[in-house]
């Protein structure tokens, strides 16, 4: 018998575990394990050569440490990956290798090579071998990225450093270049035995600078007074030959990348900005949901199948607006009845207990080596809420139709469901006592919050300094959404059943899913265990990569408010206290919405402690306070490129 297991505290179980484990800047493992309401602790030493994202088996501590279960990594069973990129220092004759990822909290040794040693440059390794936490990972040079500090070099790099390739590889471009080739004859036999929409008016709406588009709508009014709406999306599961080339290079990207300058995409141009865009004027392939509704939003019947459309009108977000803002311009009419039933549908889900998340977004306007000249936010449209309600219902209505077919034929079909969990506990817990220091209560019995309440925070924090901080750490208090095989409804939307059908040229679990789709209309259901596990690997990786995709995109935007504010130093700017910890206070200027640290060490007016669950600085002395959501007037000290790091100096509390 383990004695000593007999003593331990009854919450603490410390059976071997497997999990993803998270590293913050400061070198601490958090690992969430499925089943389990709280994450587990592991301390610097106690990693055992784990990184971000590895998948880990760890055993838990007997003992809390300040209310934690603390625990050790004791195997690495998967690599989150093994592609790093930074820069090359020698010391003592070894050729060192410093991660840009400040989570990655060690040196590489480079393994000896004949080829020179391209210091100064920005370079991808390859991790080779790392036996013991004790010593050095080896790792090889596999790609010279660019010069240091140059505009191309940070943007390749922001890109490999989540393991995205910046090129296609050549037979993948050669399939594309066949593809576009042969495509008059194939388009010609497409048509031929496809629904034609080409007579109804049809229309695009998307940003600006846009190239691939995904949907159109067509709207019509029937001769029943009922309204036709069609969401018609880019087919490209018809272009996309499965296990090809292109069909596996589009699986290992699993979507596109939105950079601050570029698009990274899944598919090449030919298919992405041409063949399968719904370019205006231009004959397309669609695979379509059409609706047949009211005004109110209430759906009478459906219809998926292939289809062939052509766009009228490439709308921007700003044009559609100022259309419908004026009361009149080109396809006025088709706009407005869109709209109207786009609104219906955004009521009826926010009555049946959807969550309103809804988050500023910087953009930067760059001159032509790449530098930021502006930052603004980008404004929210109620075209952009209009698209979303619409792509909303053709989500929910082909994933809810799924779900019938495989129930009515007892089948045990193969899907992929975009599903939401509902928050754990620690999260809501955590989230809770952040709010409470901000002045507000959110109501959570046994770590369940309900939509409406959380509907009712965000509409109190409207235009408040603290709103955006509010509902960013809303957002991160909730569970991440995934794809998977199994369905558990969608938290967020309120859903029972959803899906990702509408962006194919930018996603690959839409095309899974596409293709799924027609198989069930052809009569030929996808099943079995073989497509099950095939699917099931495929959604936990597009899952990753959707992930990895979003960091890429956050560590440009970061870049450039970094390459912005360098411009501005010694300048002062208003900003809202976001985060307070031991070593400093985490300030967010307003105008750029970057986030910087005003060290304690730069606080020299008193002593200052941490109290109320670390939401708050209170000087010894003094007893000036420094709480979580203070508007304050902050210096710019300087700033760091390379780490994409903001240094404030605090000048007042306004």
């Amino acid at each position: 018998m383990n004695t000593h297991s007999q003593q331990l505290p009854k919450d603490v179980d410390t059976t071997e575990m497997t999990g993803m484990i998270r590293i913050n800047s400061r070198g601490f493992g958090y690992v969430d394990i499925e089943g389990r309401d709280e994450d587990i602790e592991i301390a610097p030493e106690l990693l055992n050569t784990a990184l971000h994202r590895d998948i880990v088996k760890i055993v838990p501590k007997p003992k809390r440490r300040a209310g934690r279960i603390r625990g050790e990594v004791i195997e690495i069973i998967e690599r989150a990956k093994t592609r790093f990129v930074g820069v090359l220092e020698e010391e003592q004759g070894f050729v060192f290798f410093k991660p840009d990822d400040k989570r990655c909290y060690i040196d590489f040794i480079i393994e000896r090579s004949e080829k020179e040693i391209p210091f100064g440059q920005k370079v991808a390794v390859e991790l080779t071998r790392w036996s013991s936490p004790k010593k050095n990972p080896l790792a090889k040079i596999v790609e010279v990225l660019g010069l240091v500090g140059t505009h191309e070099t940070a943007m390749h790099s922001i890109v490999a450093e989540q393991g995205f390739d910046w090129n296609f590889p050549h037979e993948v471009e050669r399939e594309a270049d066949t593809i576009e080739k042969n495509n008059e004859a194939f388009f010609r036999d497409e048509v031929a035995r496809r629904r034609d929409f080409r007579g109804v008016p049809t229309f695009t709406i998307d940003p600006a600078d846009a190239k691939d588009f995904d949907d159109a709508i067509s709207v019509q009014t029937l001769e029943n007074g009922h309204i036709e709406i069609g969401v018609h999306i880019a087919d490209v599961s018809a272009y996309l030959q499965a296990e090809g080339p292109m069909d596996k290079e589009a699986q290992k990207r699993g979507t596109s990348i939105y950079l601050v300058d570029r698009t990274i995409p899944m598919l090449p141009e030919a298919l992405s900005n041409n063949l399968c865009s719904l370019i205006p004027h231009q004959d397309r392939l669609g695979f379509s949901a059409v609706f047949e509704m009211s005004l109110e939003g209430e759906v009478y019947s459906h219809w998926f199948g292939e289809v062939v459309i052509h766009s009228d009108k490439r709308f921007s977000y700003q044009d559609a607006q100022e259309i419908l803002t004026a009361g009149k311009g080109e396809l006025f009419d088709e706009l407005t009845i869109a709209d109207t039933i786009a609104r219906a549908l955004r009521e009826k889900r926010f009555a049946n207990g959807s969550i309103g998340f809804e988050t500023d977004e910087i953009k930067f306007e760059l001159d032509e080596t790449g530098r930021p000249v502006r930052a603004f936010r980008k404004e929210r449209l109620d075209t952009m809420k209009m698209i979303e309600d619409l792509m909303l219902l053709a989500n929910r209505e082909v994933a809810t139709w799924i779900a019938n077919e495989i129930e009515k034929k007892a089948a045990k079909g193969v899907f992929v469901w975009r599903v939401h969990d509902s928050p754990k506990l620690d999260r809501i817990q955590e989230l809770s006592l952040f709010l409470k220091a901000l002045g507000y209560t959110l109501p959570h019995k046994d770590g369940l919050v309900n939509a409406q309440d959380l509907n009712t925070l965000f509409k109190e924090i409207e235009g408040t300094p603290e709103q955006e901080m509010i509902e960013t750490a809303t957002i991160r208090s909730m569970a991440k959404a995934i794809y998977t095989t199994k369905n558990i409804g969608h938290f967020g939307l309120a859903f029972d059943y959803y899906t990702h059908f509408t962006s194919p040229i930018r996603r690959y679990p839409d095309v899974m899913v596409h293709r799924i789709v027609k198989s069930h209309l052809a009569g030929k259901p996808v099943a079995g265990a073989q497509a099950f596990t095939w699917h099931d690997r495929l959604c936990a990786q597009t899952s990753e990569r959707e992930v990895a995709a979003m960091e890429a995109e956050r560590d440009s935007i970061k870049l450039k408010q970094v390459e912005y504010l360098e411009q501005h130093i010694g300048e002062e700017f208003d900003g809202v206290i976001t985060g307070i910890n031991d070593w400093g206070i985490f300030v967010e200027e307003h105008g750029t919405m970057a986030e910087g640290l005003v060290r304690t060490s730069s606080l020299r007016d008193d002593f200052y402690e941490l109290t109320d669950h670390g939401f708050r600085l209170v000087g010894t002395k003094n007893k000036k306070t420094l709480s979580l959501g203070d508007k304050v007037r902050v210096k710019l000290e300087g700033v760091d490129i390379e780490r994409k790091t903001i240094d404030w100096e605090l000048v007042n509390k306004q």
